[in-house]
């Protein structure tokens, strides 16, 4: 039995690992090293807190698989613990005949993985739902939602200390090395020797991965997404949650419409490179980092086969007006004059070198140590049901 499993990050993923690994194994000694000085600073604390339904993935996959079982995980740890949701349902809604056929595949995978009560609706019935939106046929879908995921990790660190855990901020791990089956876990101030290394690093997954699996090819490209936010005086002109059909040609679900658990509403996101990992800005530019995407073969390929959609993508970043077009399609009384700046937030989206990007939650298991090597979106959504898997998988390390 281990003395101490180190748990890197302290996202919502690393949060959830740790609350359920703590409470399986009260006697086991369990701390989490953030580097930031609070939970959930870069991907789950800046999205758009949309519990999801689980109706994109491809069935069978880790995605679709996780996301319905924690999906009703987190209704019912919200519910216990007093943490708001809505469960507002959503319309997935196409303006076009090319957008319906897609429309019909996205209604036939929702059905594969197995969400009851979504239909087709017409124009006119999605009306009565979103007065304001333009289609020729909808997807509703009830069982979409809306929840704030710092609070729900919060809830997390507050339950995993309660249970005898440790969270050590403002502790950035520079390296770990192994001798004789023990893991020696060194930060900017302490080192740390642990029988159980699990890591859940999001944008840094593959430099953490790496050294503990040093011929480890892929690589974390971070694409940066930018909200506006509509005006309160037109915030009337969107109910709840809003999509458009996704482009299946790229890896993201397109700007939509979001309202936001403690008020607001949302419009976003874009997908643009970051020039760093931690790029929220467009003035946000780390030279080391950017080079490192740019000369990686990976991007060079993936660029090479979306460079038209990217374009589109740094026109909505760089231009009001066409971030405005793209959501006029939807809504066309919206304005440039309704939208002021919002936040933004940074995917970690992990492509290999050849071009490929990861589609699925990916975990790397060796002797010793977990890896959560790519968790992109419904990783909060499904967050409890993540971590009960990696909590089976550090269940047989430890015995």
């Amino acid at each position: 039995m281990a003395n101490l499993v180190i748990i890197i990050g302290a996202g919502i993923v690393g949060l959830s690992t740790a609350y359920q690994l703590q409470l399986r194994f009260p006697k086991i000694k369990i701390v989490i090293l953030e580097k930031e000085n609070e939970v959930a600073k870069h991907q789950t604390g800046n999205n758009s807190g949309v519990i999801h339904s689980g109706i994109y993935y491809k069935p069978g996959s880790q995605k679709a698989i996780n996301c319905k079982s924690g999906y009703e995980k987190l209704i019912e740890f919200s519910q216990k613990n007093n943490i708001k949701y809505d469960i507002c349902g959503k319309l997935i809604a196409a303006i076009n005949k090319e957008e319906k056929v897609l429309l019909d595949n996205i209604f036939k995978r929702g059905i594969e993985n197995g969400l009851t009560g979504i239909k087709k609706i017409s124009s006119q019935e999605a009306k009565e739902i979103e007065p304001h939106l333009e289609c020729i046929e909808a997807v509703y879908v009830p069982q979409s939602g809306i929840i704030n995921y710092k609070k729900v990790s919060e809830k997390y660190k507050e339950l995993f200390e309660k249970a005898g855990g440790k969270v050590v901020f403002n502790s950035k791990v520079l390296s770990i090395s192994e001798k004789n089956n023990e893991f020696f876990v060194s930060t900017n101030s302490e080192t740390y020797q642990a029988n159980l290394v699990i890591t859940c690093s999001g944008l840094w997954s593959d430099v953490i991965t790496k050294m503990t699996v040093p011929d480890f090819k892929d690589k974390v490209l971070p694409f940066r997404g930018e909200y506006y936010e509509i005006k309160p005086e037109k915030q009337y002109l969107v109910n709840n949650l809003i999509y458009p059909v996704p482009n299946p040609n790229f890896p993201f679900l397109g700007v939509h419409f979001t309202r936001m658990i403690d008020g607001g509403i949302e419009a976003g996101p874009n997908a643009v490179l970051a020039f760093r990992r931690e790029g929220y800005k467009k003035t946000q530019i780390h030279l080391g980092e950017l080079f490192e995407t740019l000369a990686f073969s990976g991007f060079r390929k993936v660029a090479g086969k979306y460079w038209r959609d990217g374009l589109d993508e740094m026109k909505r970043s760089y231009f009001k007006s066409a971030f405005t077009k793209s959501l006029q399609k939807l809504i066309p009384e919206i304005t440039e004059n309704d939208l002021i700046p919002g936040g933004a937030g940074v995917r970690a989206q992990v492509c290999d070198p050849a071009g490929n990007l990861i589609d699925d939650f990916l975990i790397l298991e060796n002797k010793g140590v977990i890896n959560v090597v790519n968790a992109p979106s419904p990783a909060a959504t499904a967050s409890l049901a993540i971590g009960k898997t990696i909590v089976e998988l550090a269940k047989k390390q430890l015995n």
